[in-house]
């Protein structure tokens, strides 16, 4: 069954790769220039160079991925670096120079807030603290992207408005609901929010940051421009599609799993909040199945997807997927397999993509409650010895949660 687990999780990672994702999206003209940012950034863009031949390139990437023979720009994730502002600067310079009849191709995942970062009001360390703050906080995407977009001069609509060209956009999903604006923190889309809200989000987690918070007042004041909204006459300019989604790699391995005569039921592509409190729903869910076959009857896989979020407090180490599977355990009265992990191999500042649980965690008998108190999530799947490494996938399609229930 464990084996079983990680074929599914593999299966699903290779039937979502983002060159063929890519590949069967690209739109039938040439594009002047090819922008890459992100995760996936480096097959992306692998694939429109096969199409298209040699075009004018700019690709940004995490630092010690595979550029796949590409040149690139490394930057760090999830908290900027200089190689960040480098790249920014860097593609907000191309895009500038570029006149009205040019095409810009983005092609844009998850992991590009970080990798292009340009501050407005701001310093680096400033940005660089806040992020890690913002992090620590248990802040959602959403609530992230507020406070970042307003302190930048490429997110949220801002590298559109630096350009006269047309800009078509291929935007890999790492987020629950596929939102544009929230992919890579949106620099070609627009933003519904406000410099209000972003000055809301630091109130609710309590931090204080006063270079930020004084140039988001300055923003609630009117005192500095807004970010790119809805109905501007500059997204005329402005086409997209999202090309694959967590809800993708969900169904791929709903399909795997049910060609090996498996019953599979997916529960959503977008559940987010506490990651405590998710295993806690999953718990319960699972232990009335066990108990009175509602509302699945057992035999069955369960999968599930999102992004959860977790508030730290301790001094451990771990992962929104590896904290998921421990409070999991913490719930369940009886075992059973499991498997979380992050699509894009890499869970948290764990080093591993997630991790397993298989009744013989539960006979080494092992308390969750110090890991649990001290979120060392990672610690605790060390000594079950269960932890799944993929290395960085090129991917980020988002969480991948498998329980079965049998």
């Amino acid at each position: 069954m464990e084996a079983l687990l990680k074929e599914a999780f593999l299966h699903a990672l290779r039937a979502t790769e983002p060159y063929r994702l890519t590949q069967r999206a690209l739109p039938p003209w040439r594009p002047d220039l090819i922008l890459a940012v992100g995760k996936a950034a480096a097959p992306m863009l692998k694939a429109a160079l096969d199409r298209y031949g040699e075009v004018l390139y700019h690709l940004t990437l995490p630092q010690g991925q595979d550029p796949l023979g590409l040149r690139a720009r490394f930057a760090s994730h999830p908290v900027p670096s200089e190689g960040s502002l480098k790249a920014a600067e860097e593609v907000l310079a191309l895009l500038q120079d570029l006149p009205p009849k040019a095409r810009v191709l983005a092609l844009l995942s998850g992991g590009g807030s970080a990798l292009w970062c340009a501050p407005f009001g701001v310093s680096l360390e400033e940005k660089r603290a806040l992020t890690e703050a913002l992090l620590r906080s248990g802040a959602s995407i959403g609530e992230m992207n507020a406070v970042r977009k307003h302190l930048s001069r490429i997110k949220a609509g801002r590298a559109l408005l630096s350009t006269r060209a047309r800009v078509h956009a291929l935007l890999l999903s790492d987020v629950p609901g596929d939102d544009p604006s929230v992919i890579a923190s949106g620099p070609f889309h627009p933003d519904p929010g406000t410099f209000g809200e972003a000055l809301s989000v630091l109130d609710r987690y309590g931090l204080a940051f006063p270079e930020a918070r004084e140039v988001l007042l300055q923003g609630q004041r009117g005192e500095a421009p807004e970010t790119l909204k809805p109905g501007d006459p500059a997204l005329r300019r402005l086409s997209w599609r999202v090309v694959g989604r967590n809800l993708d790699l969900l169904k791929a391995a709903q399909g795997f799993l049910r060609e090996r005569g498996q019953r599979a039921v997916i529960l959503s592509d977008r559940f987010g909040g506490e990651a405590r409190e998710l295993a806690r729903f999953h718990a319960e869910l699972v232990e009335t199945i066990r108990a009175h076959g509602l509302p699945f009857k057992k035999p069955l896989f369960l999968l599930s997807g999102g992004e959860a979020q977790v508030r730290v407090r301790g001094g451990g180490r771990g992962g929104r997927n590896l904290e998921f599977l421990l409070a999991l355990y913490a719930h369940l009265k009886a075992p059973l397999y499991a498997l979380a992990a992050d699509s894009d191999g890499l869970d948290g500042p764990s080093g591993a993509a997630g991790a397993l649980l298989t009744p013989e965690v539960w006979q080494k008998g092992l308390d969750p409650g110090p890991y649990l108190e001290a979120h060392d999530s990672l610690a605790f799947f060390q000594e079950a010895g269960t932890l799944l490494r993929t290395g960085p996938t090129g991917t980020n399609l988002n969480d991948f949660r498998l329980l079965c229930v049998d």
